[in-house]
């Protein structure tokens, strides 16, 4: 292996600010892969440093891993990506982000007032929620947007009240 080429998890670490721990993680989630040295050693190539940083942005913005995953499995992987490569993965994005965009916007602008009510309760707000009329539609978020095209969101447990 070239030295050049390849990078050890500590180099990969250093120059993506990831710690190594998340760079084994990335890989045994599939987003990146290494090749072993013949002593055993994980080594990554070069390119793995734009997926690492794609991986960061994304994830900053929300953006899933099966999500993050699901782009990079549209990368070839007998090449590096060219910057085509990596436009027609970001084209593929563009709607998607903007809807997320639309959606945390009018999320913000909506409960800007609510926010500072001191209630605490979109259960009995007679404002955001009169008759708890969202709460009769199921557990988890009513307010926002669902896209045809977006995976579904597994609603959290809730936890019991004891009082």
């Amino acid at each position: 292996m070239n030295p050049a080429v390849w990078l050890t998890p500590g180099q990969l670490a250093d120059r993506s600010g990831v710690a190594v721990s998340a760079l084994h993680y990335y890989e045994s989630r599939g987003l990146i892969t290494s090749r072993r040295t013949s002593g055993n050693q994980r080594r990554y190539r070069r390119d793995t440093l734009r997926k690492v940083a794609f991986i960061k942005v994304a994830q900053g913005v929300g953006v899933s891993l099966d999500e993050i995953k699901e782009a990079f499995d549209s990368l070839p992987d007998s090449r590096v990506p060219t910057t085509e490569d990596w436009a027609r993965l970001s084209r593929a994005w563009h709607d998607r982000l903007t809807r997320r965009i639309e959606d945390l916007t009018a999320l913000r602008d909506s409960f800007t007032d609510c926010i500072g009510c001191g209630c605490l309760s979109l259960a009995s707000c007679p404002l955001a929620n009169p008759g708890d009329v969202l709460g009769q539609q199921g557990p988890g978020p009513r307010r926002l947007s669902v896209h045809d095209d977006d995976p579904p969101v597994e609603a959290a447990p809730r936890a019991e009240s004891s009082g």
